[in-house]
């Protein structure tokens, strides 16, 4: 391929068509991959549900899902930052900033650990949804 600043941009527009057929192709041949192997899934678990309805058990799917389903976040937590000096912050249950050391509080003790003086997350604010300015 020549060298793209002496190419024009009819030129720069044809190669980005044929790059974009090819990335479709390429798409489309794995959405049929998928396809074939979600149908050959289904197929191997049909039995499976079948047995485990005459014995009384809940699908397998449904406890696969049972297993992975979320966690449910806490309304309100604190968690301890820093390094060297550590403080406390009062995260909203589902601010992404607070981490994996959560540590659930109730509405309650949120605002009190607000009016004792331990600091509001700046990405979440607590503060403003419970009120607390």
């Amino acid at each position: 391929m020549s060298d793209p600043a002496s190419m024009s941009r009819l030129d720069k527009l044809r190669a980005l068509q044929e790059w974009l057929d090819w990335q479709l192709r390429q798409t489309r041949g794995r959405i049929q991959q998928l396809e074939a192997q979600e149908r050959q899934g289904q197929e191997r678990r049909a039995p499976q549900r079948q047995r485990d309805s005459e014995q009384g058990k809940a699908p397998a799917e449904k406890r696969e899902s049972e297993k992975r389903r979320p966690r449910p976040f806490p309304d309100w937590g604190i968690t301890d930052v820093g390094v060297g000096t550590p403080r406390s912050e009062v995260h909203r249950g589902d601010c992404f900033a607070a981490g994996k050391q959560l540590r659930a509080l109730s509405r309650e003790q949120a605002l009190a650990a607000l009016a004792d003086g331990i600091q509001a997350c700046e990405v979440c604010r607590p503060d403003t949804a419970l009120g607390a300015l």
